[in-house]
């Protein structure tokens, strides 16, 4: 999807790879990883089963939890955009991705969105296929801009991802092997592919550039 990330920031960065600039490359990189720490890690509570989540909820209670969970969630969102717009800028290129790697990301992404919608659409043979498919689908999504891009703070986040989502897809399977497990309609699947591809092709046109700065088409 071109040299595109999760978040945009415009960043001026002198000399980055002075020996001034090894230092402020490690501090940004830092922010971000200590970002995609705290964002994946409360949402990785479950990844080993409902234990250690039932305990917090049980010490806390439901409210705090979840107002704690929402102030983490943001937070670590917050230090993501921070230290990838700034990684970006300054961590160069960990590889040179090849150009068909670039066109199977244009595949993959919006078979995530197709997923990630039938999420929320009522059941068809789409989410029983998927069984997990907000999960599956921010997989796809990490994977395809994994594929796509070879800077370093890329890499970083979207392997971060792709690895939550595998672990936390193996572990939604452990807890539901069959989420699905009455009647599905033509319906959802038919909600799923429209929102998801129109959404995808929304971003194709120019969405993407106006939220990220960056063409996915690039």
């Amino acid at each position: 999807m071109g040299r595109s990330g999760l978040f945009a920031c415009s960043v001026v960065v002198s000399n980055p790879f002075s020996p001034g600039g090894a230092t402020r490359r490690g501090a940004v990189m830092l922010l971000l990883v200590l970002g995609l720490v705290l964002f994946l890690g409360i949402h990785s509570l479950r990844i080993a089963g409902d234990g250690p989540r039932a305990a917090i909820v049980a010490r806390l209670g439901d409210g705090p939890y979840k107002g704690l969970y929402s102030v983490l969630s943001l937070a670590g969102l917050v230090l993501i955009g921070q230290g990838y717009g700034h990684a970006l800028a300054a961590s160069g290129m960990a590889w040179t991705p090849p150009t068909g790697l670039r066109h199977l990301a244009l595949l993959l992404v919006p078979i995530a969105f197709v997923l990630v919608a039938s999420a929320y659409a009522p059941a068809g043979r789409i989410k029983r296929l998927a069984r997990h498919p907000m999960v599956l689908g921010v997989g796809l999504w990490a994977l395809g801009h994994l594929l796509a891009n070879g800077e370093t703070a890329n890499v970083v986040l979207f392997g971060a991802f792709l690895v939550w989502a595998a672990a936390d897809y193996a572990g939604s399977l452990r807890r539901a092997p069959q989420p699905v497990a009455g009647p599905v309609s033509p319906k959802g699947d038919a909600i799923a592919v429209t929102v998801g591809l129109g959404l995808a092709l929304a971003f194709i046109l120019g969405l993407h550039q106006w939220l990220i700065g960056v063409s996915p088409l690039q």
